[in-house]
């Protein structure tokens, strides 16, 4: 059964001119007389000609013309794709049997040097593409042209309130509108053909310590956003907006707030009973940072919901209870906002288990029945498939190594935990880490194969009890986890010794995913941990950037490596690809940065990568080649001397770790976006209290930290880092002797 939809339509509503869809392809683009040739597209092509044919009459702009001399472009008007986002595309005219012929047709550099993490969409010849600082580009989608660019002017304070970069995942489009989330919290509407402003809306409260950096969704004339910043203390929420007035249609908040002030519907009293304490003081958290998708057919909205705030449920929420809606899959109706169902993947979670990882839509046949599912692979390390009209579990299977539970039990839908994975006094590693076996980066959905390509991280994480008063106490406007912050501070080993472990204690993968059998089809060895978004083709591709810094092309059957470009960066982001003129391209967002380059220091220390932030296409016998990047030559001046006792120096490093270690690595061992502060100049250390303290350097994203430290903690973080700094200046003295 395959379900034809067009953006905006639902319902049996046949207002909008777009071309119709179903959750992968659209009718409109097929080409008989290229993919009759192709056995493994027989199948497919007959059941889209069948139910084009039968869900409604097409205008004759959308009947494929054979004698054609150009066949139709084919856009990318949607943040998947399709209304399911399974960002699978039925172009084919790039295959597996020519796909090394695939080179690069033009490039474009953006204006930001921090990560990237887009996906970009295509209308009517112009590629739409957010950057950093959520900046927008329009870009000429033949020749990379840029028509129009818009900075939001996000004021650089808010780096501080972002765990994990400035970045932005992505523009939405409707009615001849582009529109963007902001850093700051904003909502902004902007003319298609022009970026002039049409409306800019708070969407949060900016006393608070919210951010967004997900993409927008559109949802019959609403756009949907959530935000960020639970590991800040706020209270999570989605909003929906008129597309045309940016007038509020409805908000759902994912926790319950405090109950002396009331709730605001009977779904926030009843989510309260599972909570205990004060934890409306913490802020509570379940932001909705990103997955959001929109079902036509059902009417519904389904939002990821995120973690706790503070992660450790012993503080946020003593006595336990499951805390509705954290880690959990929510419907909503589209239009009212209204509770529908829920499904929790992590009850009472407490290791950071986040289900605002991508979600897929399809329809699956399991066990001789077609189902309307929705599928996550969200943190926990378990791939979910549920019925999407009333979130029951159809299977659960881990995709990853996990120690935390052993199964999903079927008949409840609960995990079944391992008690050590919660006892923090005596702590055990626990598989999957913060980050998840998987994280933000959107999986791809074959419906050809039956296949969904999502990439996979094994690293282990230990989570120790709080051991100082701080640890237990609300901290709204700074990262407590509710843990002992010292937990994420390096071994006292060398650089060198570090960057070793590192590269072998983790891993990561392109897994290729077998949702009705639950199993593992294939897989490719990334080598350290793997974070990026996956397109798959008719042509029996997957495209997807590596842990190296390539951006690949695989056997969507097989797994095996067919083509390799040098993206000269870390390609986060989710491919697209699209048809003009009869030819095929494919376009990605890239620039190294993010979580693990911001927030992981330790993971990302001594890849060698850079940032580089650009839009890539490609397409066959492409001929651009990229500059060189530029060689660098600097050598590490020899650092002023720690002066403070070692009891000092001690106490500097808990309060590095507490304060500055999310955006400056733990251990000082940053990912390269964020100063590496060993190579501090003596300028920067004879301003060292007016950049702490007294937020000197705010404009550029460094804020002052006086509500949290005195002069007195600000020089023990100092006396800490120049400890830091020599131990590091005479290992790559050391390094430099032992070459010569």
């Amino acid at each position: 059964m395959l379900l034809i939809l067009r953006p905006g339509e639902k319902k049996g509503d046949d207002t909008r001119p777009v071309e119709r869809q179903y959750y992968g392809a659209e009718c409109s683009s097929i080409e008989p007389e290229n993919n009759m040739t192709k056995p493994w597209l027989a199948v497919l092509l007959t059941a889209l000609l069948v139910a084009c044919s039968k869900d409604a009459p097409q205008s004759e702009s959308s009947v494929p013309d054979a004698v054609a001399e150009s066949p139709a472009d084919v856009e990318w008007q949607l943040y998947g794709n399709d209304w399911g986002e399974q960002r699978f595309s039925e172009l084919d005219h790039i295959n597996r049997e020519n796909v090394d012929e695939l080179g690069l047709a033009w490039s474009f550099d953006m204006y930001t040097q921090r990560g990237i993490e887009a996906t970009p969409l295509m209308v009517d010849g112009t590629l739409y593409v957010s950057g950093s600082w959520s900046m927008v580009y329009a870009l000429d989608a033949v020749t990379g042209e840029l028509k129009w660019f818009h900075d939001p002017a996000v004021d650089r304070a808010f780096l501080a309130r972002a765990c994990c970069d400035a970045v932005n995942r992505g523009v939405a489009y409707d009615g001849g509108r582009i529109f963007v989330g902001t850093l700051d919290g904003r909502l902004l509407a902007l003319d298609a053909g022009t970026g002039e402003v049409e409306w800019d809306i708070q969407t949060t409260d900016r006393t608070q310590f919210y951010t967004i950096t997900g993409a927008p969704r559109i949802a019959d004339g609403k756009v949907i956003i959530g935000n960020g910043g639970a590991d800040m203390g706020v209270r999570g929420f989605v909003s929906a907006y008129d597309t045309t007035t940016g007038e509020m249609a409805w908000r759902f908040h994912t926790v319950p707030g405090n109950p002396a002030e009331g709730f605001e519907n009977a779904t926030m009293e009843s989510a309260a009973d599972t909570w205990n304490g004060e934890w409306w003081e913490w802020g509570g958290g379940g932001t909705v940072w990103d997955s959001i998708v929109y079902d036509p057919q059902l009417d519904l909205v389904y939002v990821g919901v995120g973690n706790g705030a503070a992660r450790n449920q012993d503080v946020r929420s003593p006595g336990g209870g499951d805390n509705l809606f954290l880690a959990s899959i929510v419907a909503l109706n589209a239009d009212t906002g209204e509770y529908v169902w829920h499904y929790q993947t992590t009850p009472g979670d407490t290791w950071d288990y986040t289900a605002t990882q991508h979600m897929i839509l399809a329809e699956l046949n399991i066990n001789g029945e077609t189902r309307s599912v929705l599928m996550q692979a969200p943190k926990n390390g378990f791939f979910y498939v549920l019925d999407r009209a009333t979130g029951e579990l159809i299977s659960a299977r881990p995709y990853t190594q996990v120690t935390w539970a052993t199964g999903i039990d079927p008949e409840s839908g609960r995990p079944i935990e391992n008690p050590k994975a919660r006892d923090f006094e005596n702590p055990v590693p626990v598989f999957p880490w913060i980050g998840g076996g998987h994280n933000w980066s959107p999986m791809s959905y074959n419906p050809v194969t039956g296949l969904v390509y999502f990439a996979e991280m094994s690293v282990p994480q230990v989570n120790y009890g709080p051991t100082r008063d701080i640890d237990r106490l609300p901290g709204k406007g700074w990262t407590n986890t509710g843990f002992n912050s010292m937990a994420g501070a390096p071994p006292d080993i060398s650089t060198a010794e570090l960057n070793a472990i590192m590269a072998t204690a983790t891993s990561g993968r392109l897994l290729a995913w077998d949702p009705v059998a639950q199993k593992e089809r294939w897989q490719h060895d990334a080598g350290r941990a793997l974070n990026a978004g996956a397109l798959s083709t008719a042509g029996m591709l997957v495209f997807q950037g590596d842990a190296d810094g390539a951006f690949n092309a695989y056997d969507a059957e097989s797994g095996t490596k067919l083509w390799s470009a040098d993206a000269q960066t870390l390609v986060m982001a989710a491919p697209i690809t699209y048809r003009i003129d009869g030819e095929q391209y494919v376009a990605v967002a890239a620039g190294y940065g993010g979580g693990g380059a911001h927030e992981a220091g330790t993971l990302d220390h001594g890849r060698k990568l850079r940032n580089k932030s650009r839009v890539l296409v490609y397409s066959l016998g492409g001929e651009q080649t990229l500059p060189p990047l530029p060689v660098d030559e600097r050598v590490m001046p020899q650092p002023m001397p720690a002066t403070a006792s070692a009891d000092v120096v001690a106490e500097g490093q808990v309060l590095y770790q507490r304060l500055c270690a999310w955006c400056h690595g733990d251990g000082l061992r940053t990912g390269g976006i964020n100063p590496d502060l060993r190579w501090s100049s003596e300028a920067t250390h004879d301003n060292w209290q007016n950049i702490v303290i007294d937020g000197m350097l705010e404009k550029r994203g460094m804020v002052g930290f006086s509500r949290f430290i005195d002069a007195e903690g600000a020089e023990a973080i100092r006396q800490y880092v120049l400890t830091e700094a020599n131990r590091l200046y005479s290992e790559l003295n050391a390094q430099a002797a032992a070459i010569e």
